[in-house]
């Protein structure tokens, strides 16, 4: 009943995740999932981990999370902040770090969770359109801000920055926070890891949903130096202290050490992107260049709603938005190569 809401929630328009459907045989291409799931250590560790320790609550700081990946990129562990999968650790970066006088800035086709944590945080934004090539161009970024947040590479157009004109950016802005949300870096883009030692303005924001196939278990993280991620730990622990259980710490520290399997699946993945894209252009439609785990794809010929409508009858789910400028395009996770290849069937009997 809405007489007993706060005042905020009348102003909130939730972020719409991608559909979940309840029935099998979908060819599902529409969350950006893994086709290839977790590595099997991981699936090992979390099965040792379901014993009689689960009535005790889970290590609050994560450590041996946090110390794992620290080791990877040659950092402290307490450079490292562990959340409940990204969008935790964003939620908490909008209030910690992003809440200023002046707007924070992000791409007007972005992650569309941004404008929903500014509303729900009260932080002034300021969208900043793409070109007409959806590419984000920096000097657009050359204005009065309070801080910056772009994804690199972009969802859900899938384009990456180089590493260099990140830089650019922080480097250019020492008095304003610049965070890069890297949820789909490690299919073709640059991480920014790298550079957080030498700029304290700099906080870099990954997830285990995607390239290590842990969608389900929420798993996340942010690397910064010591004062920032000090700034999301005071957050965390003023709203949960315990937000990744026993479960999901033993399953990320063993997918973070399989490097093997991360890269053998990543690599295919890749190959099946650049394959998929090929054959798109091949039906005539337009497909931006990705550096992601999709494809961003519209045909001249043919309306965005009406090819998704035509696919989700033949039982093939793709993402589609609303916007004036992407409601044509079609944002396609790349599965396997046979949902691929049952996709590329279905296209061609619509566009035919």
């Amino acid at each position: 009943m809405s007489r007993f809401w706060s005042p905020i929630v009348h102003s909130l328009i939730p972020y719409v995740a991608g559909e979940q459907p309840a029935v099998s045989d979908i060819v599902k291409l529409n969350t950006n999932e893994n086709p290839y799931g977790p590595s099997p250590h991981a699936l090992a560790a979390i099965s040792r981990a379901v014993t009689d320790t689960l009535r005790l609550y889970p290590d609050p700081t994560a450590q041996g999370l946090r110390a794992a990946i620290a080791a990877t990129h040659g950092l402290d562990k307490n450079e490292v902040f562990i959340g409940n999968g990204s969008d935790e650790v964003l939620a908490h970066t909008f209030q910690a770090l992003l809440n200023h006088e002046e707007p924070l800035l992000f791409p007007d086709i972005t992650y569309s969770f941004y404008p929903t944590y500014c509303r729900l945080y009260g932080v002034k934004f300021q969208q900043v359109p793409v070109d007409a090539e959806m590419r984000v161009r920096l000097d657009d970024y050359r204005r009065p801000c309070g801080a910056i947040i772009l994804p690199n590479p972009n969802a859900p157009t899938g384009i990456g920055l180089p590493l260099a004109d990140v830089e650019a950016l922080v480097q250019e802005r020492p008095d304003q926070m610049v965070v890069i949300d890297e949820a789909y870096v490690d299919f073709g883009g640059e991480s920014a890891i790298p550079l957080v030692r030498k700029y304290p303005n700099l906080l870099v924001i990954q997830t285990f949903s995607k390239s290590r196939g842990l969608a389900g278990l929420r798993v996340g993280f942010a690397v910064g130096q010591r004062p920032l991620i000090e700034a999301l730990e005071r957050v965390k622990d003023s709203f949960n202290s315990y937000p990744i259980d026993r479960l999901a710490l033993a399953g990320a520290i063993a997918a973070w050490k399989d490097r093997d399997w991360f890269e053998k699946h990543r690599d295919l993945i890749i190959a099946s992107r650049e394959r998929l894209a090929i054959a798109l252009r091949e039906l005539g439609f337009q497909v931006l260049p990705s550096s992601a785990n999709f494809l961003f794809a519209r045909h001249p010929d043919q309306s965005g709603a009406d090819l998704a409508a035509q696919l989700r009858s033949r039982g093939i789910l793709i993402r589609r938005f609303s916007g004036e400028r992407v409601s044509d395009y079609l944002r396609i996770t790349i599965g396997t190569d046979a949902e691929c290849d049952r996709l590329l069937a279905a296209l061609g009997e619509i566009l035919r």
